[in-house]
């Protein structure tokens, strides 16, 4: 089936049809603008597939720490801890797991040195359905025994205070006791028996596990502070938190884990829309490159135009051939972009390590960042926003040159060739 005549022009002049130099600069020129916006498109997929996968590593290893959704208890506490974490996990398919803890946070004092800690008291049987610790701490939970007043602290907080496992510290409750000769701090030691990694320095620098019993001695508390709550799906932790919110007293506050980070994640977010917009102007200056290409194959091809217009072609259908033509380059551009980009994106894993293995670099030092490799999560939803933006781009840049091809005067044409 033969294609319509302004389709079979418009691919003769991508394909620089002709064994004119003049068509073979024009070829080159649109090969040019074809390679920008693959260009273009494919660093928006790698960049964006990059931040996503450092925004993804980094909310992982905050829910290490962190539960998917948290209920704070009133200022006296729970007094039915139990009772509410079985009825918040069977009303619910999609809770995995309900933890109990008493949150605190003291003065952490070893010899003269003095450093602020955040205490979180934890029921070593259930934590496990809520968090990871197991997993970072290389040990069991089962070393926190109700009575025996040990700890886990975070390597980095360990490390400023020169201590290791089993070590004794002293913990500073920050009420104090009220005695006969005034208030006095109440102080308890406990001993050092495993160090936790988590991969974030806020928790690995301040964060002192002990036992749920221990921890309400300490902080004198009725019973646990809040329980955390872990989902199927961490996606759901806004939707899911609502709900428990419409069914407990109103004295109870839930939040999830959005909440928790919301400045850290709007600043992620904001650093990824100013990523697109500034590598965006890469596909758009390939997009001036094929403005430019156009005014040249318009500029070149004014004889061809007039012979068509004589020959009853409409101002429509010259204007379809350059719009095409364009169109064609763009679309061509952002399909190798989307390729390549993908392609990439999915395979950084190995050639990241490759290029660091032939320069002889190591573009991120364990020592200095917590992620020492490049981490990449290609999505959907980015290739599909990056490609109609370009494809636009590309569309819109051959408006003007078409028009005014369309707008060619036969007889003036013709009178120069």
């Amino acid at each position: 089936m033969s294609l319509p005549f302004d389709v079979e022009i418009a691919l003769r002049y991508v394909r620089g049809g002709g064994g004119r130099s003049r068509d073979k600069f024009i070829s080159f020129i649109s090969g040019l603008s074809m390679a920008g916006i693959g260009l273009g498109v494919a660093a928006l997929i790698v960049v964006l597939s990059v931040m996503n996968g450092f925004q993804k590593e980094v909310r992982d290893r905050m829910l290490s720490v962190i539960a998917h959704i948290e209920i704070l208890a009133p200022q006296e506490g729970f007094f039915d801890a139990d009772e509410l974490r079985q009825q918040i996990k069977a009303a619910d398919p999609r809770v995995t797991g309900v933890a109990p803890y008493v949150a605190g946070e003291s003065m952490l004092a070893y010899g003269d040195l003095l450093r602020p800690a955040i205490v979180r008291g934890i029921d070593p049987a259930l934590e496990t359905q809520v968090s990871h610790f197991e997993q970072v701490i290389g040990g069991s939970l089962d070393l926190l025994q109700a009575g025996q007043f040990r700890v886990v602290i975070g390597t980095d907080l360990a490390r400023q205070i020169g201590v290791s496992v089993g070590d004794r510290i002293t913990l500073i409750a920050p009420s104090g006791q009220m005695t006969p000769a005034g208030m006095i701090p109440r102080l308890r030691a406990f001993e050092i028996a495993a160090l936790v990694s988590t991969g974030h320095y806020e928790y690995d620098s301040g964060l002192v596990l002990m036992n749920l019993e221990d921890a309400a001695r300490f902080y004198r508390s009725n019973g646990p502070t809040g329980l955390r709550v872990k989902l199927q799906d961490m996606n759901t932790a806004p939707q899911v938190a609502r709900e428990l919110e419409q069914s407990l007293p109103p004295t109870v506050w839930v939040r999830d884990w959005s909440v928790q980070n919301r400045t850290w994640f709007a600043a992620v977010q904001t650093e990824k829309r100013m990523m697109f917009i500034i590598l965006t102007l890469i596909i758009a200056v390939a997009a001036f490159n094929l403005v430019s290409m156009l005014v040249m194959t318009v500029k070149d091809k004014r004889g061809e135009i007039a012979i068509l217009r004589t020959l009853g072609a409409s101002p429509m259908s010259i204007q379809r051939i350059f719009m095409m033509q364009g169109a064609l380059v763009g679309w061509i551009g952002t399909f190798l972009g989307i390729t390549f980009g993908w392609l990439i994106a999915i395979n950084l894993g190995v050639i990241v390590p490759a290029i660091e293995r032939t320069l002889g670099v190591e573009f991120l030092p364990k020592s200095i960042y917590f992620i020492s490799q490049l981490p990449s999560d290609p999505r959907a939803s980015d290739i599909v926003t990056i490609a109609v933006v370009a494809l636009v781009l590309s569309v819109l840049s051959t408006i003007y040159p078409s028009w005014r091809a369309s707008r060619a005067q036969p007889a003036e044409a013709l009178r120069y060739e």
